[in-house]
């Protein structure tokens, strides 16, 4: 595991895309597709520039499209990522010559190696499309379902859970779809007409779990599906990937997690475990499962975005952070991902500058990792109108689209930006000097952090700015941000516990160096030791005091 990895997340179906059609609920010959070979070395070499340590390709495994499978059970014509109907095979649409799009994959992932990136991809553990069926899979791999009793409403010998005597039904036309018995929905769904706001394209799959009698946990044997399961991961790995983001982790038995994630590293030691959770109360169930980071949405993503959009207290953050303990440095912080509104939505900030107090705090609070989605830096409102993913501040994961900030600054596949705007180079600019500081300074990766803010006076506003030391041996750093919408002039004081507490020889000298601007300036020492700064609006430094 690496000090502090910077986590770029990109869909190839978007970002490779530079048709500028997008029309509403297009299809793929209307609107365009990305695909893996668009992702080149000119691309995997500005998002090395850009400071980021790990790729990852959201969408790569094969999932339901409406050219594939019935529209009635598939979101959007180019259909959910999650919503997988072959675990052993990559997306057709991604592929330059579909018959060779495995091979056209393995070419990424060594193209990105190259790059000096990390390879992510999704694991998708807890469903699958209702229409799911390897032909892919190895030799001699059993499908899954294709052992199961569908008259037995629960078995741990299923890799599926059944409603008996019941036809899977919804408020719309399913000619030509029959699925019966029904299966239970990916969402925890027992019914057999699941409605509009469920998991209505999946099916839940079976780990031994018996919801319908108490939860009982029939784990002994181990459930066929865990085998299965551990399987496709092992399959991925051997591809040579150097991780997987964990789809719904909480909703997989943790049990099944300790044994798989075991297997796994037990033959690729440096593999990592992202997941994706949202109960506070199992975080720390999941990491002593092996899980090397998990998702911080309901904590500090949550507090960021309230603090940045909604006048929440900066000095909350504080505890955001304090209530991980031990755990801190586990906790993946990020602003966006496809799940989420974009900054500079109608629907966050309207700006994605104004965001950037937020992201210095989540690039460099801690050494637990950083993730942005791909558009982020540039600004990227997602306020589009494509086609089922109505214009609701995301960037749509079920419809092919072209994506105006990506095409900028893609520039046909120059990767220069040559059609970027100038607030999206300032943006983009920004973004890189805050991500390499992340991956490559030595205080922000390695060293300690002291929480200033509690100590500071009046004339620093708690509720509008925030600040915080990060050192190590022979480093020092005064991070100060301001969310307020106005320039504040401001004295920050550091405390004599923070000397003690972070093994500082020294008090901060008169000068400093403003690393996100590459700027030398003078600090103004108060008698009483305080230091006078000025922030503009929206705006932070990081100070490596001399």
């Amino acid at each position: 595991m690496i000090n502090k990895p910077i986590i770029y997340q990109l869909f190839p179906r978007l970002f490779g895309n530079y048709n500028e059609t997008r029309k509403h609920n297009g299809s793929k010959e209307e609107n365009g597709c990305g695909r893996f070979v668009d992702i080149n070395e000119r691309a995997l070499k500005a998002i090395v520039d850009l400071g980021v340590t790990h790729v990852w390709y959201t969408g790569v495994i094969r999932h339901a499209t409406a050219a594939y499978n019935h529209p009635a059970i598939t979101k959007g014509k180019a259909g959910s990522p999650y919503a997988i109907t072959d675990y052993y095979d990559v997306d057709p649409d991604l592929a330059k010559n579909e018959a060779k799009r495995m091979q056209e994959f393995e070419a990424l992932v060594q193209r990105t190696h190259d790059a000096g990136l990390g390879v992510l991809i999704d694991f998708v553990p807890n469903h699958v499309s209702r229409e799911y069926k390897s032909l892919c899979r190895p030799a001699g791999v059993e499908d899954l379902g294709e052992t199961d009793h569908p008259e037995w409403a629960f078995s741990p010998l299923n890799n599926f859970y059944y409603l008996p005597g019941e036809r899977f039904t919804m408020d719309k036309d399913l000619q030509g779809y029959e699925e019966y018995p029904a299966k239970v929905t990916g969402n925890d769904c027992f019914t057999s007409h699941p409605g509009e706001g469920d998991w209505y394209e999946t099916v839940k799959l079976n780990y031994g779990v018996f919801y319908q009698g108490g939860r009982e946990k029939q784990f002994d044997p181990i459930p066929n599906t865990w085998i299965k399961m551990r399987d496709i991961l092992l399959f991925w790995a051997d591809k040579g990937i150097d991780g997987v983001r964990v789809d719904m982790a909480e909703m997989v038995p943790v049990e099944f997690f300790a044994w798989a994630i075991a297997a796994v590293k037990k033959k690729h030691k440096k593999f990592l475990f992202i997941g994706e959770c949202y109960d506070p109360n199992q975080y720390d169930s999941y990491l002593t499962a092996g899980f090397d980071y998990l998702y911080d949405k309901v904590g500090m993503y949550d507090y960021l975005r309230g603090v940045t959009s909604k006048s929440w207290s900066a000095k909350g953050i504080t505890d955001q952070w304090m209530q991980h303990g031990d755990r801190l440095n586990h906790m993946l912080y990020f602003l966006e991902n496809h799940d989420e509104q974009r900054v500079a939505s109608g629907f966050f900030c309207g700006d994605g500058r104004c965001a950037e107090p937020a992201m210095i705090v989540a690039a460099t609070l801690n050494q637990c990792p950083v993730m942005i989605y791909s558009g982020q830096e540039l600004g990227e409102r997602g306020m589009d109108m494509e086609g089922f993913s109505g214009m609701d501040g995301r960037t749509t994961i079920f419809d092919y689209w072209g994506v105006k900030s990506l095409q900028a600054w893609a520039n046909k596949g120059k990767f220069d930006g040559g059609k970027m705007t100038d607030a999206q180079r300032e943006l983009r600019a920004f973004y890189q000097r805050l991500l390499t500081l992340a991956r490559d300074d030595k205080a922000i990766q390695k060293g300690k952090m002291y929480d200033i803010t509690y100590a500071q006076g009046e004339d620093f506003d708690k509720n509008k700015q925030f600040a915080f030391i990060r050192h190590t041996k022979g480093e020092t750093l005064l991070v100060v941000v301001n969310f307020h919408d106005r320039e504040q002039r401001i004295r920050v004081r550091v405390p004599n516990d923070a000397f003690v507490y972070l093994g500082m020889d020294e008090r901060p000298k008169a000068t400093a160096t403003d690393l996100l601007r590459g700027e030398k300036m003078p600090l103004a020492l108060t008698a009483d030791g305080t230091i006078e700064l000025t922030l503009q609006a929206w705006k932070g430094v990081i100070l490596k005091i001399k």
